[in-house]
């Protein structure tokens, strides 16, 4: 079964989101985005229990289940893309229905693949764009018709304005102090000021305690000015507390 996908670094380090946002960059083999509300056929489908995949977001997921295993091999052979999408009942071991996934996945680019001993498959995915999941065939693999959504309210004054509110909250949240960087750092990585208020909410997004409904819900939502403000309604609440 894939097991969840993990950032590759530590959110208490305030690299994680300095570099993220600065230095994001899609490998070499990822394909442009799509037109939104433009149609796709049958790109391969990744089902995840217990992980929602942000755009250009690059995590390392596992998987044992057959039909992902060829639809990841499915997809090395052709454009390298799959849809990377949260089944909704963790218990389900064949979500092959629009019913047991989430309306809402991304499109994402197989960066690796490496077999393990126990002959489950490490794979390495990148995100790069939100999608509707419009239809469900299930064959030798899943594979999904899909519309790329598009975004609205990025470049709104509103947007660059919570930007920097977003960053005062997540200092808080993940007890970082930005202040405390190394002289010149501030201008390299753009901060507090991000130039891309779209982009600092999905590298937020799977930084956060959250459970997986609160990040599908993230993940769902296209109004960047929209995300934001949950973002910060989020944090505001504090990280959960552990249970003894």
């Amino acid at each position: 079964m894939p097991s969840g996908g993990q950032l590759c670094m530590s959110p208490d380090n305030w690299n994680v989101l300095a570099a993220r946002i600065q230095a994001i960059q899609l490998p070499a083999t990822s394909v442009q985005p799509t037109t939104p509300n433009s149609v796709e056929e049958r790109i391969p489908v990744v089902p995840m229990r217990d992980m929602v995949l942000f755009p250009h977001m690059i995590s390392r997921i596992f998987v044992a289940r057959d039909k992902t295993r060829q639809a990841v091999e499915h997809a090395l052979v052709g454009d390298r893309r799959v849809v990377v999408v949260a089944q909704k009942r963790i218990t389900d071991d064949r979500p092959s229905t629009l019913d047991a996934l989430h309306p809402v996945g991304v499109i994402a680019n197989v960066v690796d693949r490496q077999t393990q001993v126990d002959g489950a498959l490490k794979v390495t995915v990148c995100g790069f764009q939100r999608t509707g999941i419009v239809r469900i065939t299930d064959g030798e693999f899943l594979a999904a018709e899909v519309t790329p959504i598009g975004e609205q309210g990025g470049q709104s004054k509103e947007a660059a304005a919570l930007s920097s509110a977003v960053l005062d909250a997540y200092q808080i949240y993940a007890e970082v102090d930005f202040s405390a960087l190394p002289p010149g750092s501030k201008a390299r990585f753009s901060l507090p000021s991000i130039g891309d208020p779209s982009l600092l909410a999905d590298t937020v997004a799977p930084l956060l305690s959250t459970g997986i409904e609160q990040k599908q819900q993230l993940l769902e939502t296209s109004d960047v000015v929209t995300r934001l403000k949950r973002l910060i309604e989020l944090m505001s609440a504090g990280r959960p507390k552990a249970v003894a």
